[in-house]
């Protein structure tokens, strides 16, 4: 093999990790997107159930009660 050979070998190489390296960044790009939009998805549901959980006591309703023979 010659230089000129490996020269071009490498320089094959190179180009295949750089392309395999933006490919992966914006994979991780997306991901991390998601992982956001996934978090600010839980808040909004945690909150949601603590003003239901909230409400819920606020009101007592005659189906929350107990029967009388308890």
């Amino acid at each position: 093999m010659s230089v000129e050979e490996r020269l071009v070998d490498l320089e094959i190489r190179l180009s295949r990790q750089d392309d395999l390296v933006d490919t992966l960044n914006t994979q991780v790009y997306r991901q991390q997107k998601k992982i956001d939009e996934l978090e600010k998805l839980c808040l909004a549901l945690a909150n949601r159930l603590r003003e239901v959980a909230v409400s819920v006591n606020q009101r007592q309703t005659p189906v929350d009660e107990r029967p009388p023979h308890y």
